[in-house]
């Protein structure tokens, strides 16, 4: 199986994320394309399912006990929770899913977008992130602060990592069905 690449781009027109990107967050969006029709239920479940992401939940039930099931994966993605782990709910529509953690200053933000290639439907997977700046108190201005700075890296490769995982489940589904 030929994985597509991860790419990093723009937060196309209609994400949900893009508000953070016009009031000065940091966003990033990355995006892949799978050989197939992907629902956006599926691709939440998938994302949150992953091998990589169960650490995470492991992670945050253990550190500030906020813990989390492949159930309620399941029940995220079909819209009958409105929180999962650390994340609550902030918008969702048909296609996308965005997400605000348990103190306020980061988003996640799942989307997909189907496609037709030639005479193959393809679905574009996008993840993206945001970083809301806090205000210093004796400047008054927004930053992001040192934490961010120092994980910056890590939080890049981590997004592909998530995305080259959720992709791959999404994929071998495919190949699992009769």
């Amino acid at each position: 199986m030929i994985v597509p690449p991860i790419q990093r781009c723009a937060l196309p027109e209609r994400a949900l994320l893009r508000k953070y990107a016009s009031g000065g967050a940091y966003t990033d969006c990355y995006a892949t394309e799978v050989a197939r029709s992907v629902s956006h239920a599926e691709y939440v479940e998938a994302f949150y399912t992953t091998p990589v992401f169960k650490l995470e939940r492991f992670l945050l039930a253990w550190l500030v006990a906020k813990p989390s099931t492949d159930a309620q994966a399941r029940q995220l993605a079909a819209g009958a929770l409105t929180s999962f782990a650390a994340w609550s709910v902030e918008e969702r529509s048909a296609e996308q899913l965005l997400l605000c953690d348990f103190q306020g200053r980061t988003r996640s933000w799942l989307m997909v977008e189907s496609a037709q290639r030639g005479e193959v439907a393809t679905t574009r997977l996008y993840f993206g992130s945001a970083v809301v700046p806090t205000r210093s108190k004796p400047l008054g201005k927004g930053t992001l602060g040192l934490t961010f700075r120092a994980l910056h890296g890590f939080h890049k490769l981590y997004s592909r990592v998530l995305l080259r995982a959720a992709s791959s489940r999404v994929s071998r589904s495919r190949l699992a069905r009769p």
